[in-house]
């Protein structure tokens, strides 16, 4: 709770920088707290590691506040995931993860950019939306939830350039 409310007063945005093999572990804890099916630090580790795999993170001092990572194949980039801190969100951290990546995604000459998200994430669709994502096909029954049942993904584009 002290560290929440010192965040919440420090005036201090987390920073966004590409991510380094030291920032598996945060980018794991956090994939796992977020996801159905969390990523473990190894698995993290090697998608970083990948030549072809974009990561940035938004570090807050020592802890890990979000990141965003994408794989990219020729001109295409796929968003293999989004997260943000339970106790940054609402705060526009997310757009300014997605805003510096796609820039980034830009000027190493990508021009579109899909994703996938599950249709009753409204939050993040309302984040792609405000962004210029437009969906483009659905998965039906892909994403399990509670009692058996299952959520459409929706697969979005957006074209950079």
């Amino acid at each position: 709770m002290i560290g929440w409310l010192r965040r919440l007063f420090s005036g201090r945005a987390p920073a966004i920088v590409l991510a380094a093999s030291r920032d598996a572990g945060g980018i794991a804890t956090l994939h796992g707290a977020s996801f159905r099916r969390g990523w473990g630090e190894a698995e993290v580790e090697g998608l970083i590691a990948e030549r072809n795999v974009l990561t940035h993170v938004a570090r807050a001092g020592r802890s890990t506040a979000g990141f965003i990572m994408s794989r990219s194949a020729a001109d295409e980039a796929e968003i293999l995931s989004v997260a943000v801190g339970r106790s940054w969100r609402g705060r526009g951290l997310a757009r300014e993860l997605l805003t510096a990546h796609l820039r980034r995604l830009a000027g190493l000459g990508t021009r579109t950019v899909f994703l996938e998200v599950d249709e009753n994430n409204e939050p993040a669709i309302r984040l792609y939306a405000r962004a210029g994502f437009r969906e483009v096909s659905r998965r039906a029954n892909y994403y399990p939830i509670e009692n058996g049942k299952t959520a459409a993904a929706l697969i979005l584009r957006r074209d950079l350039g």
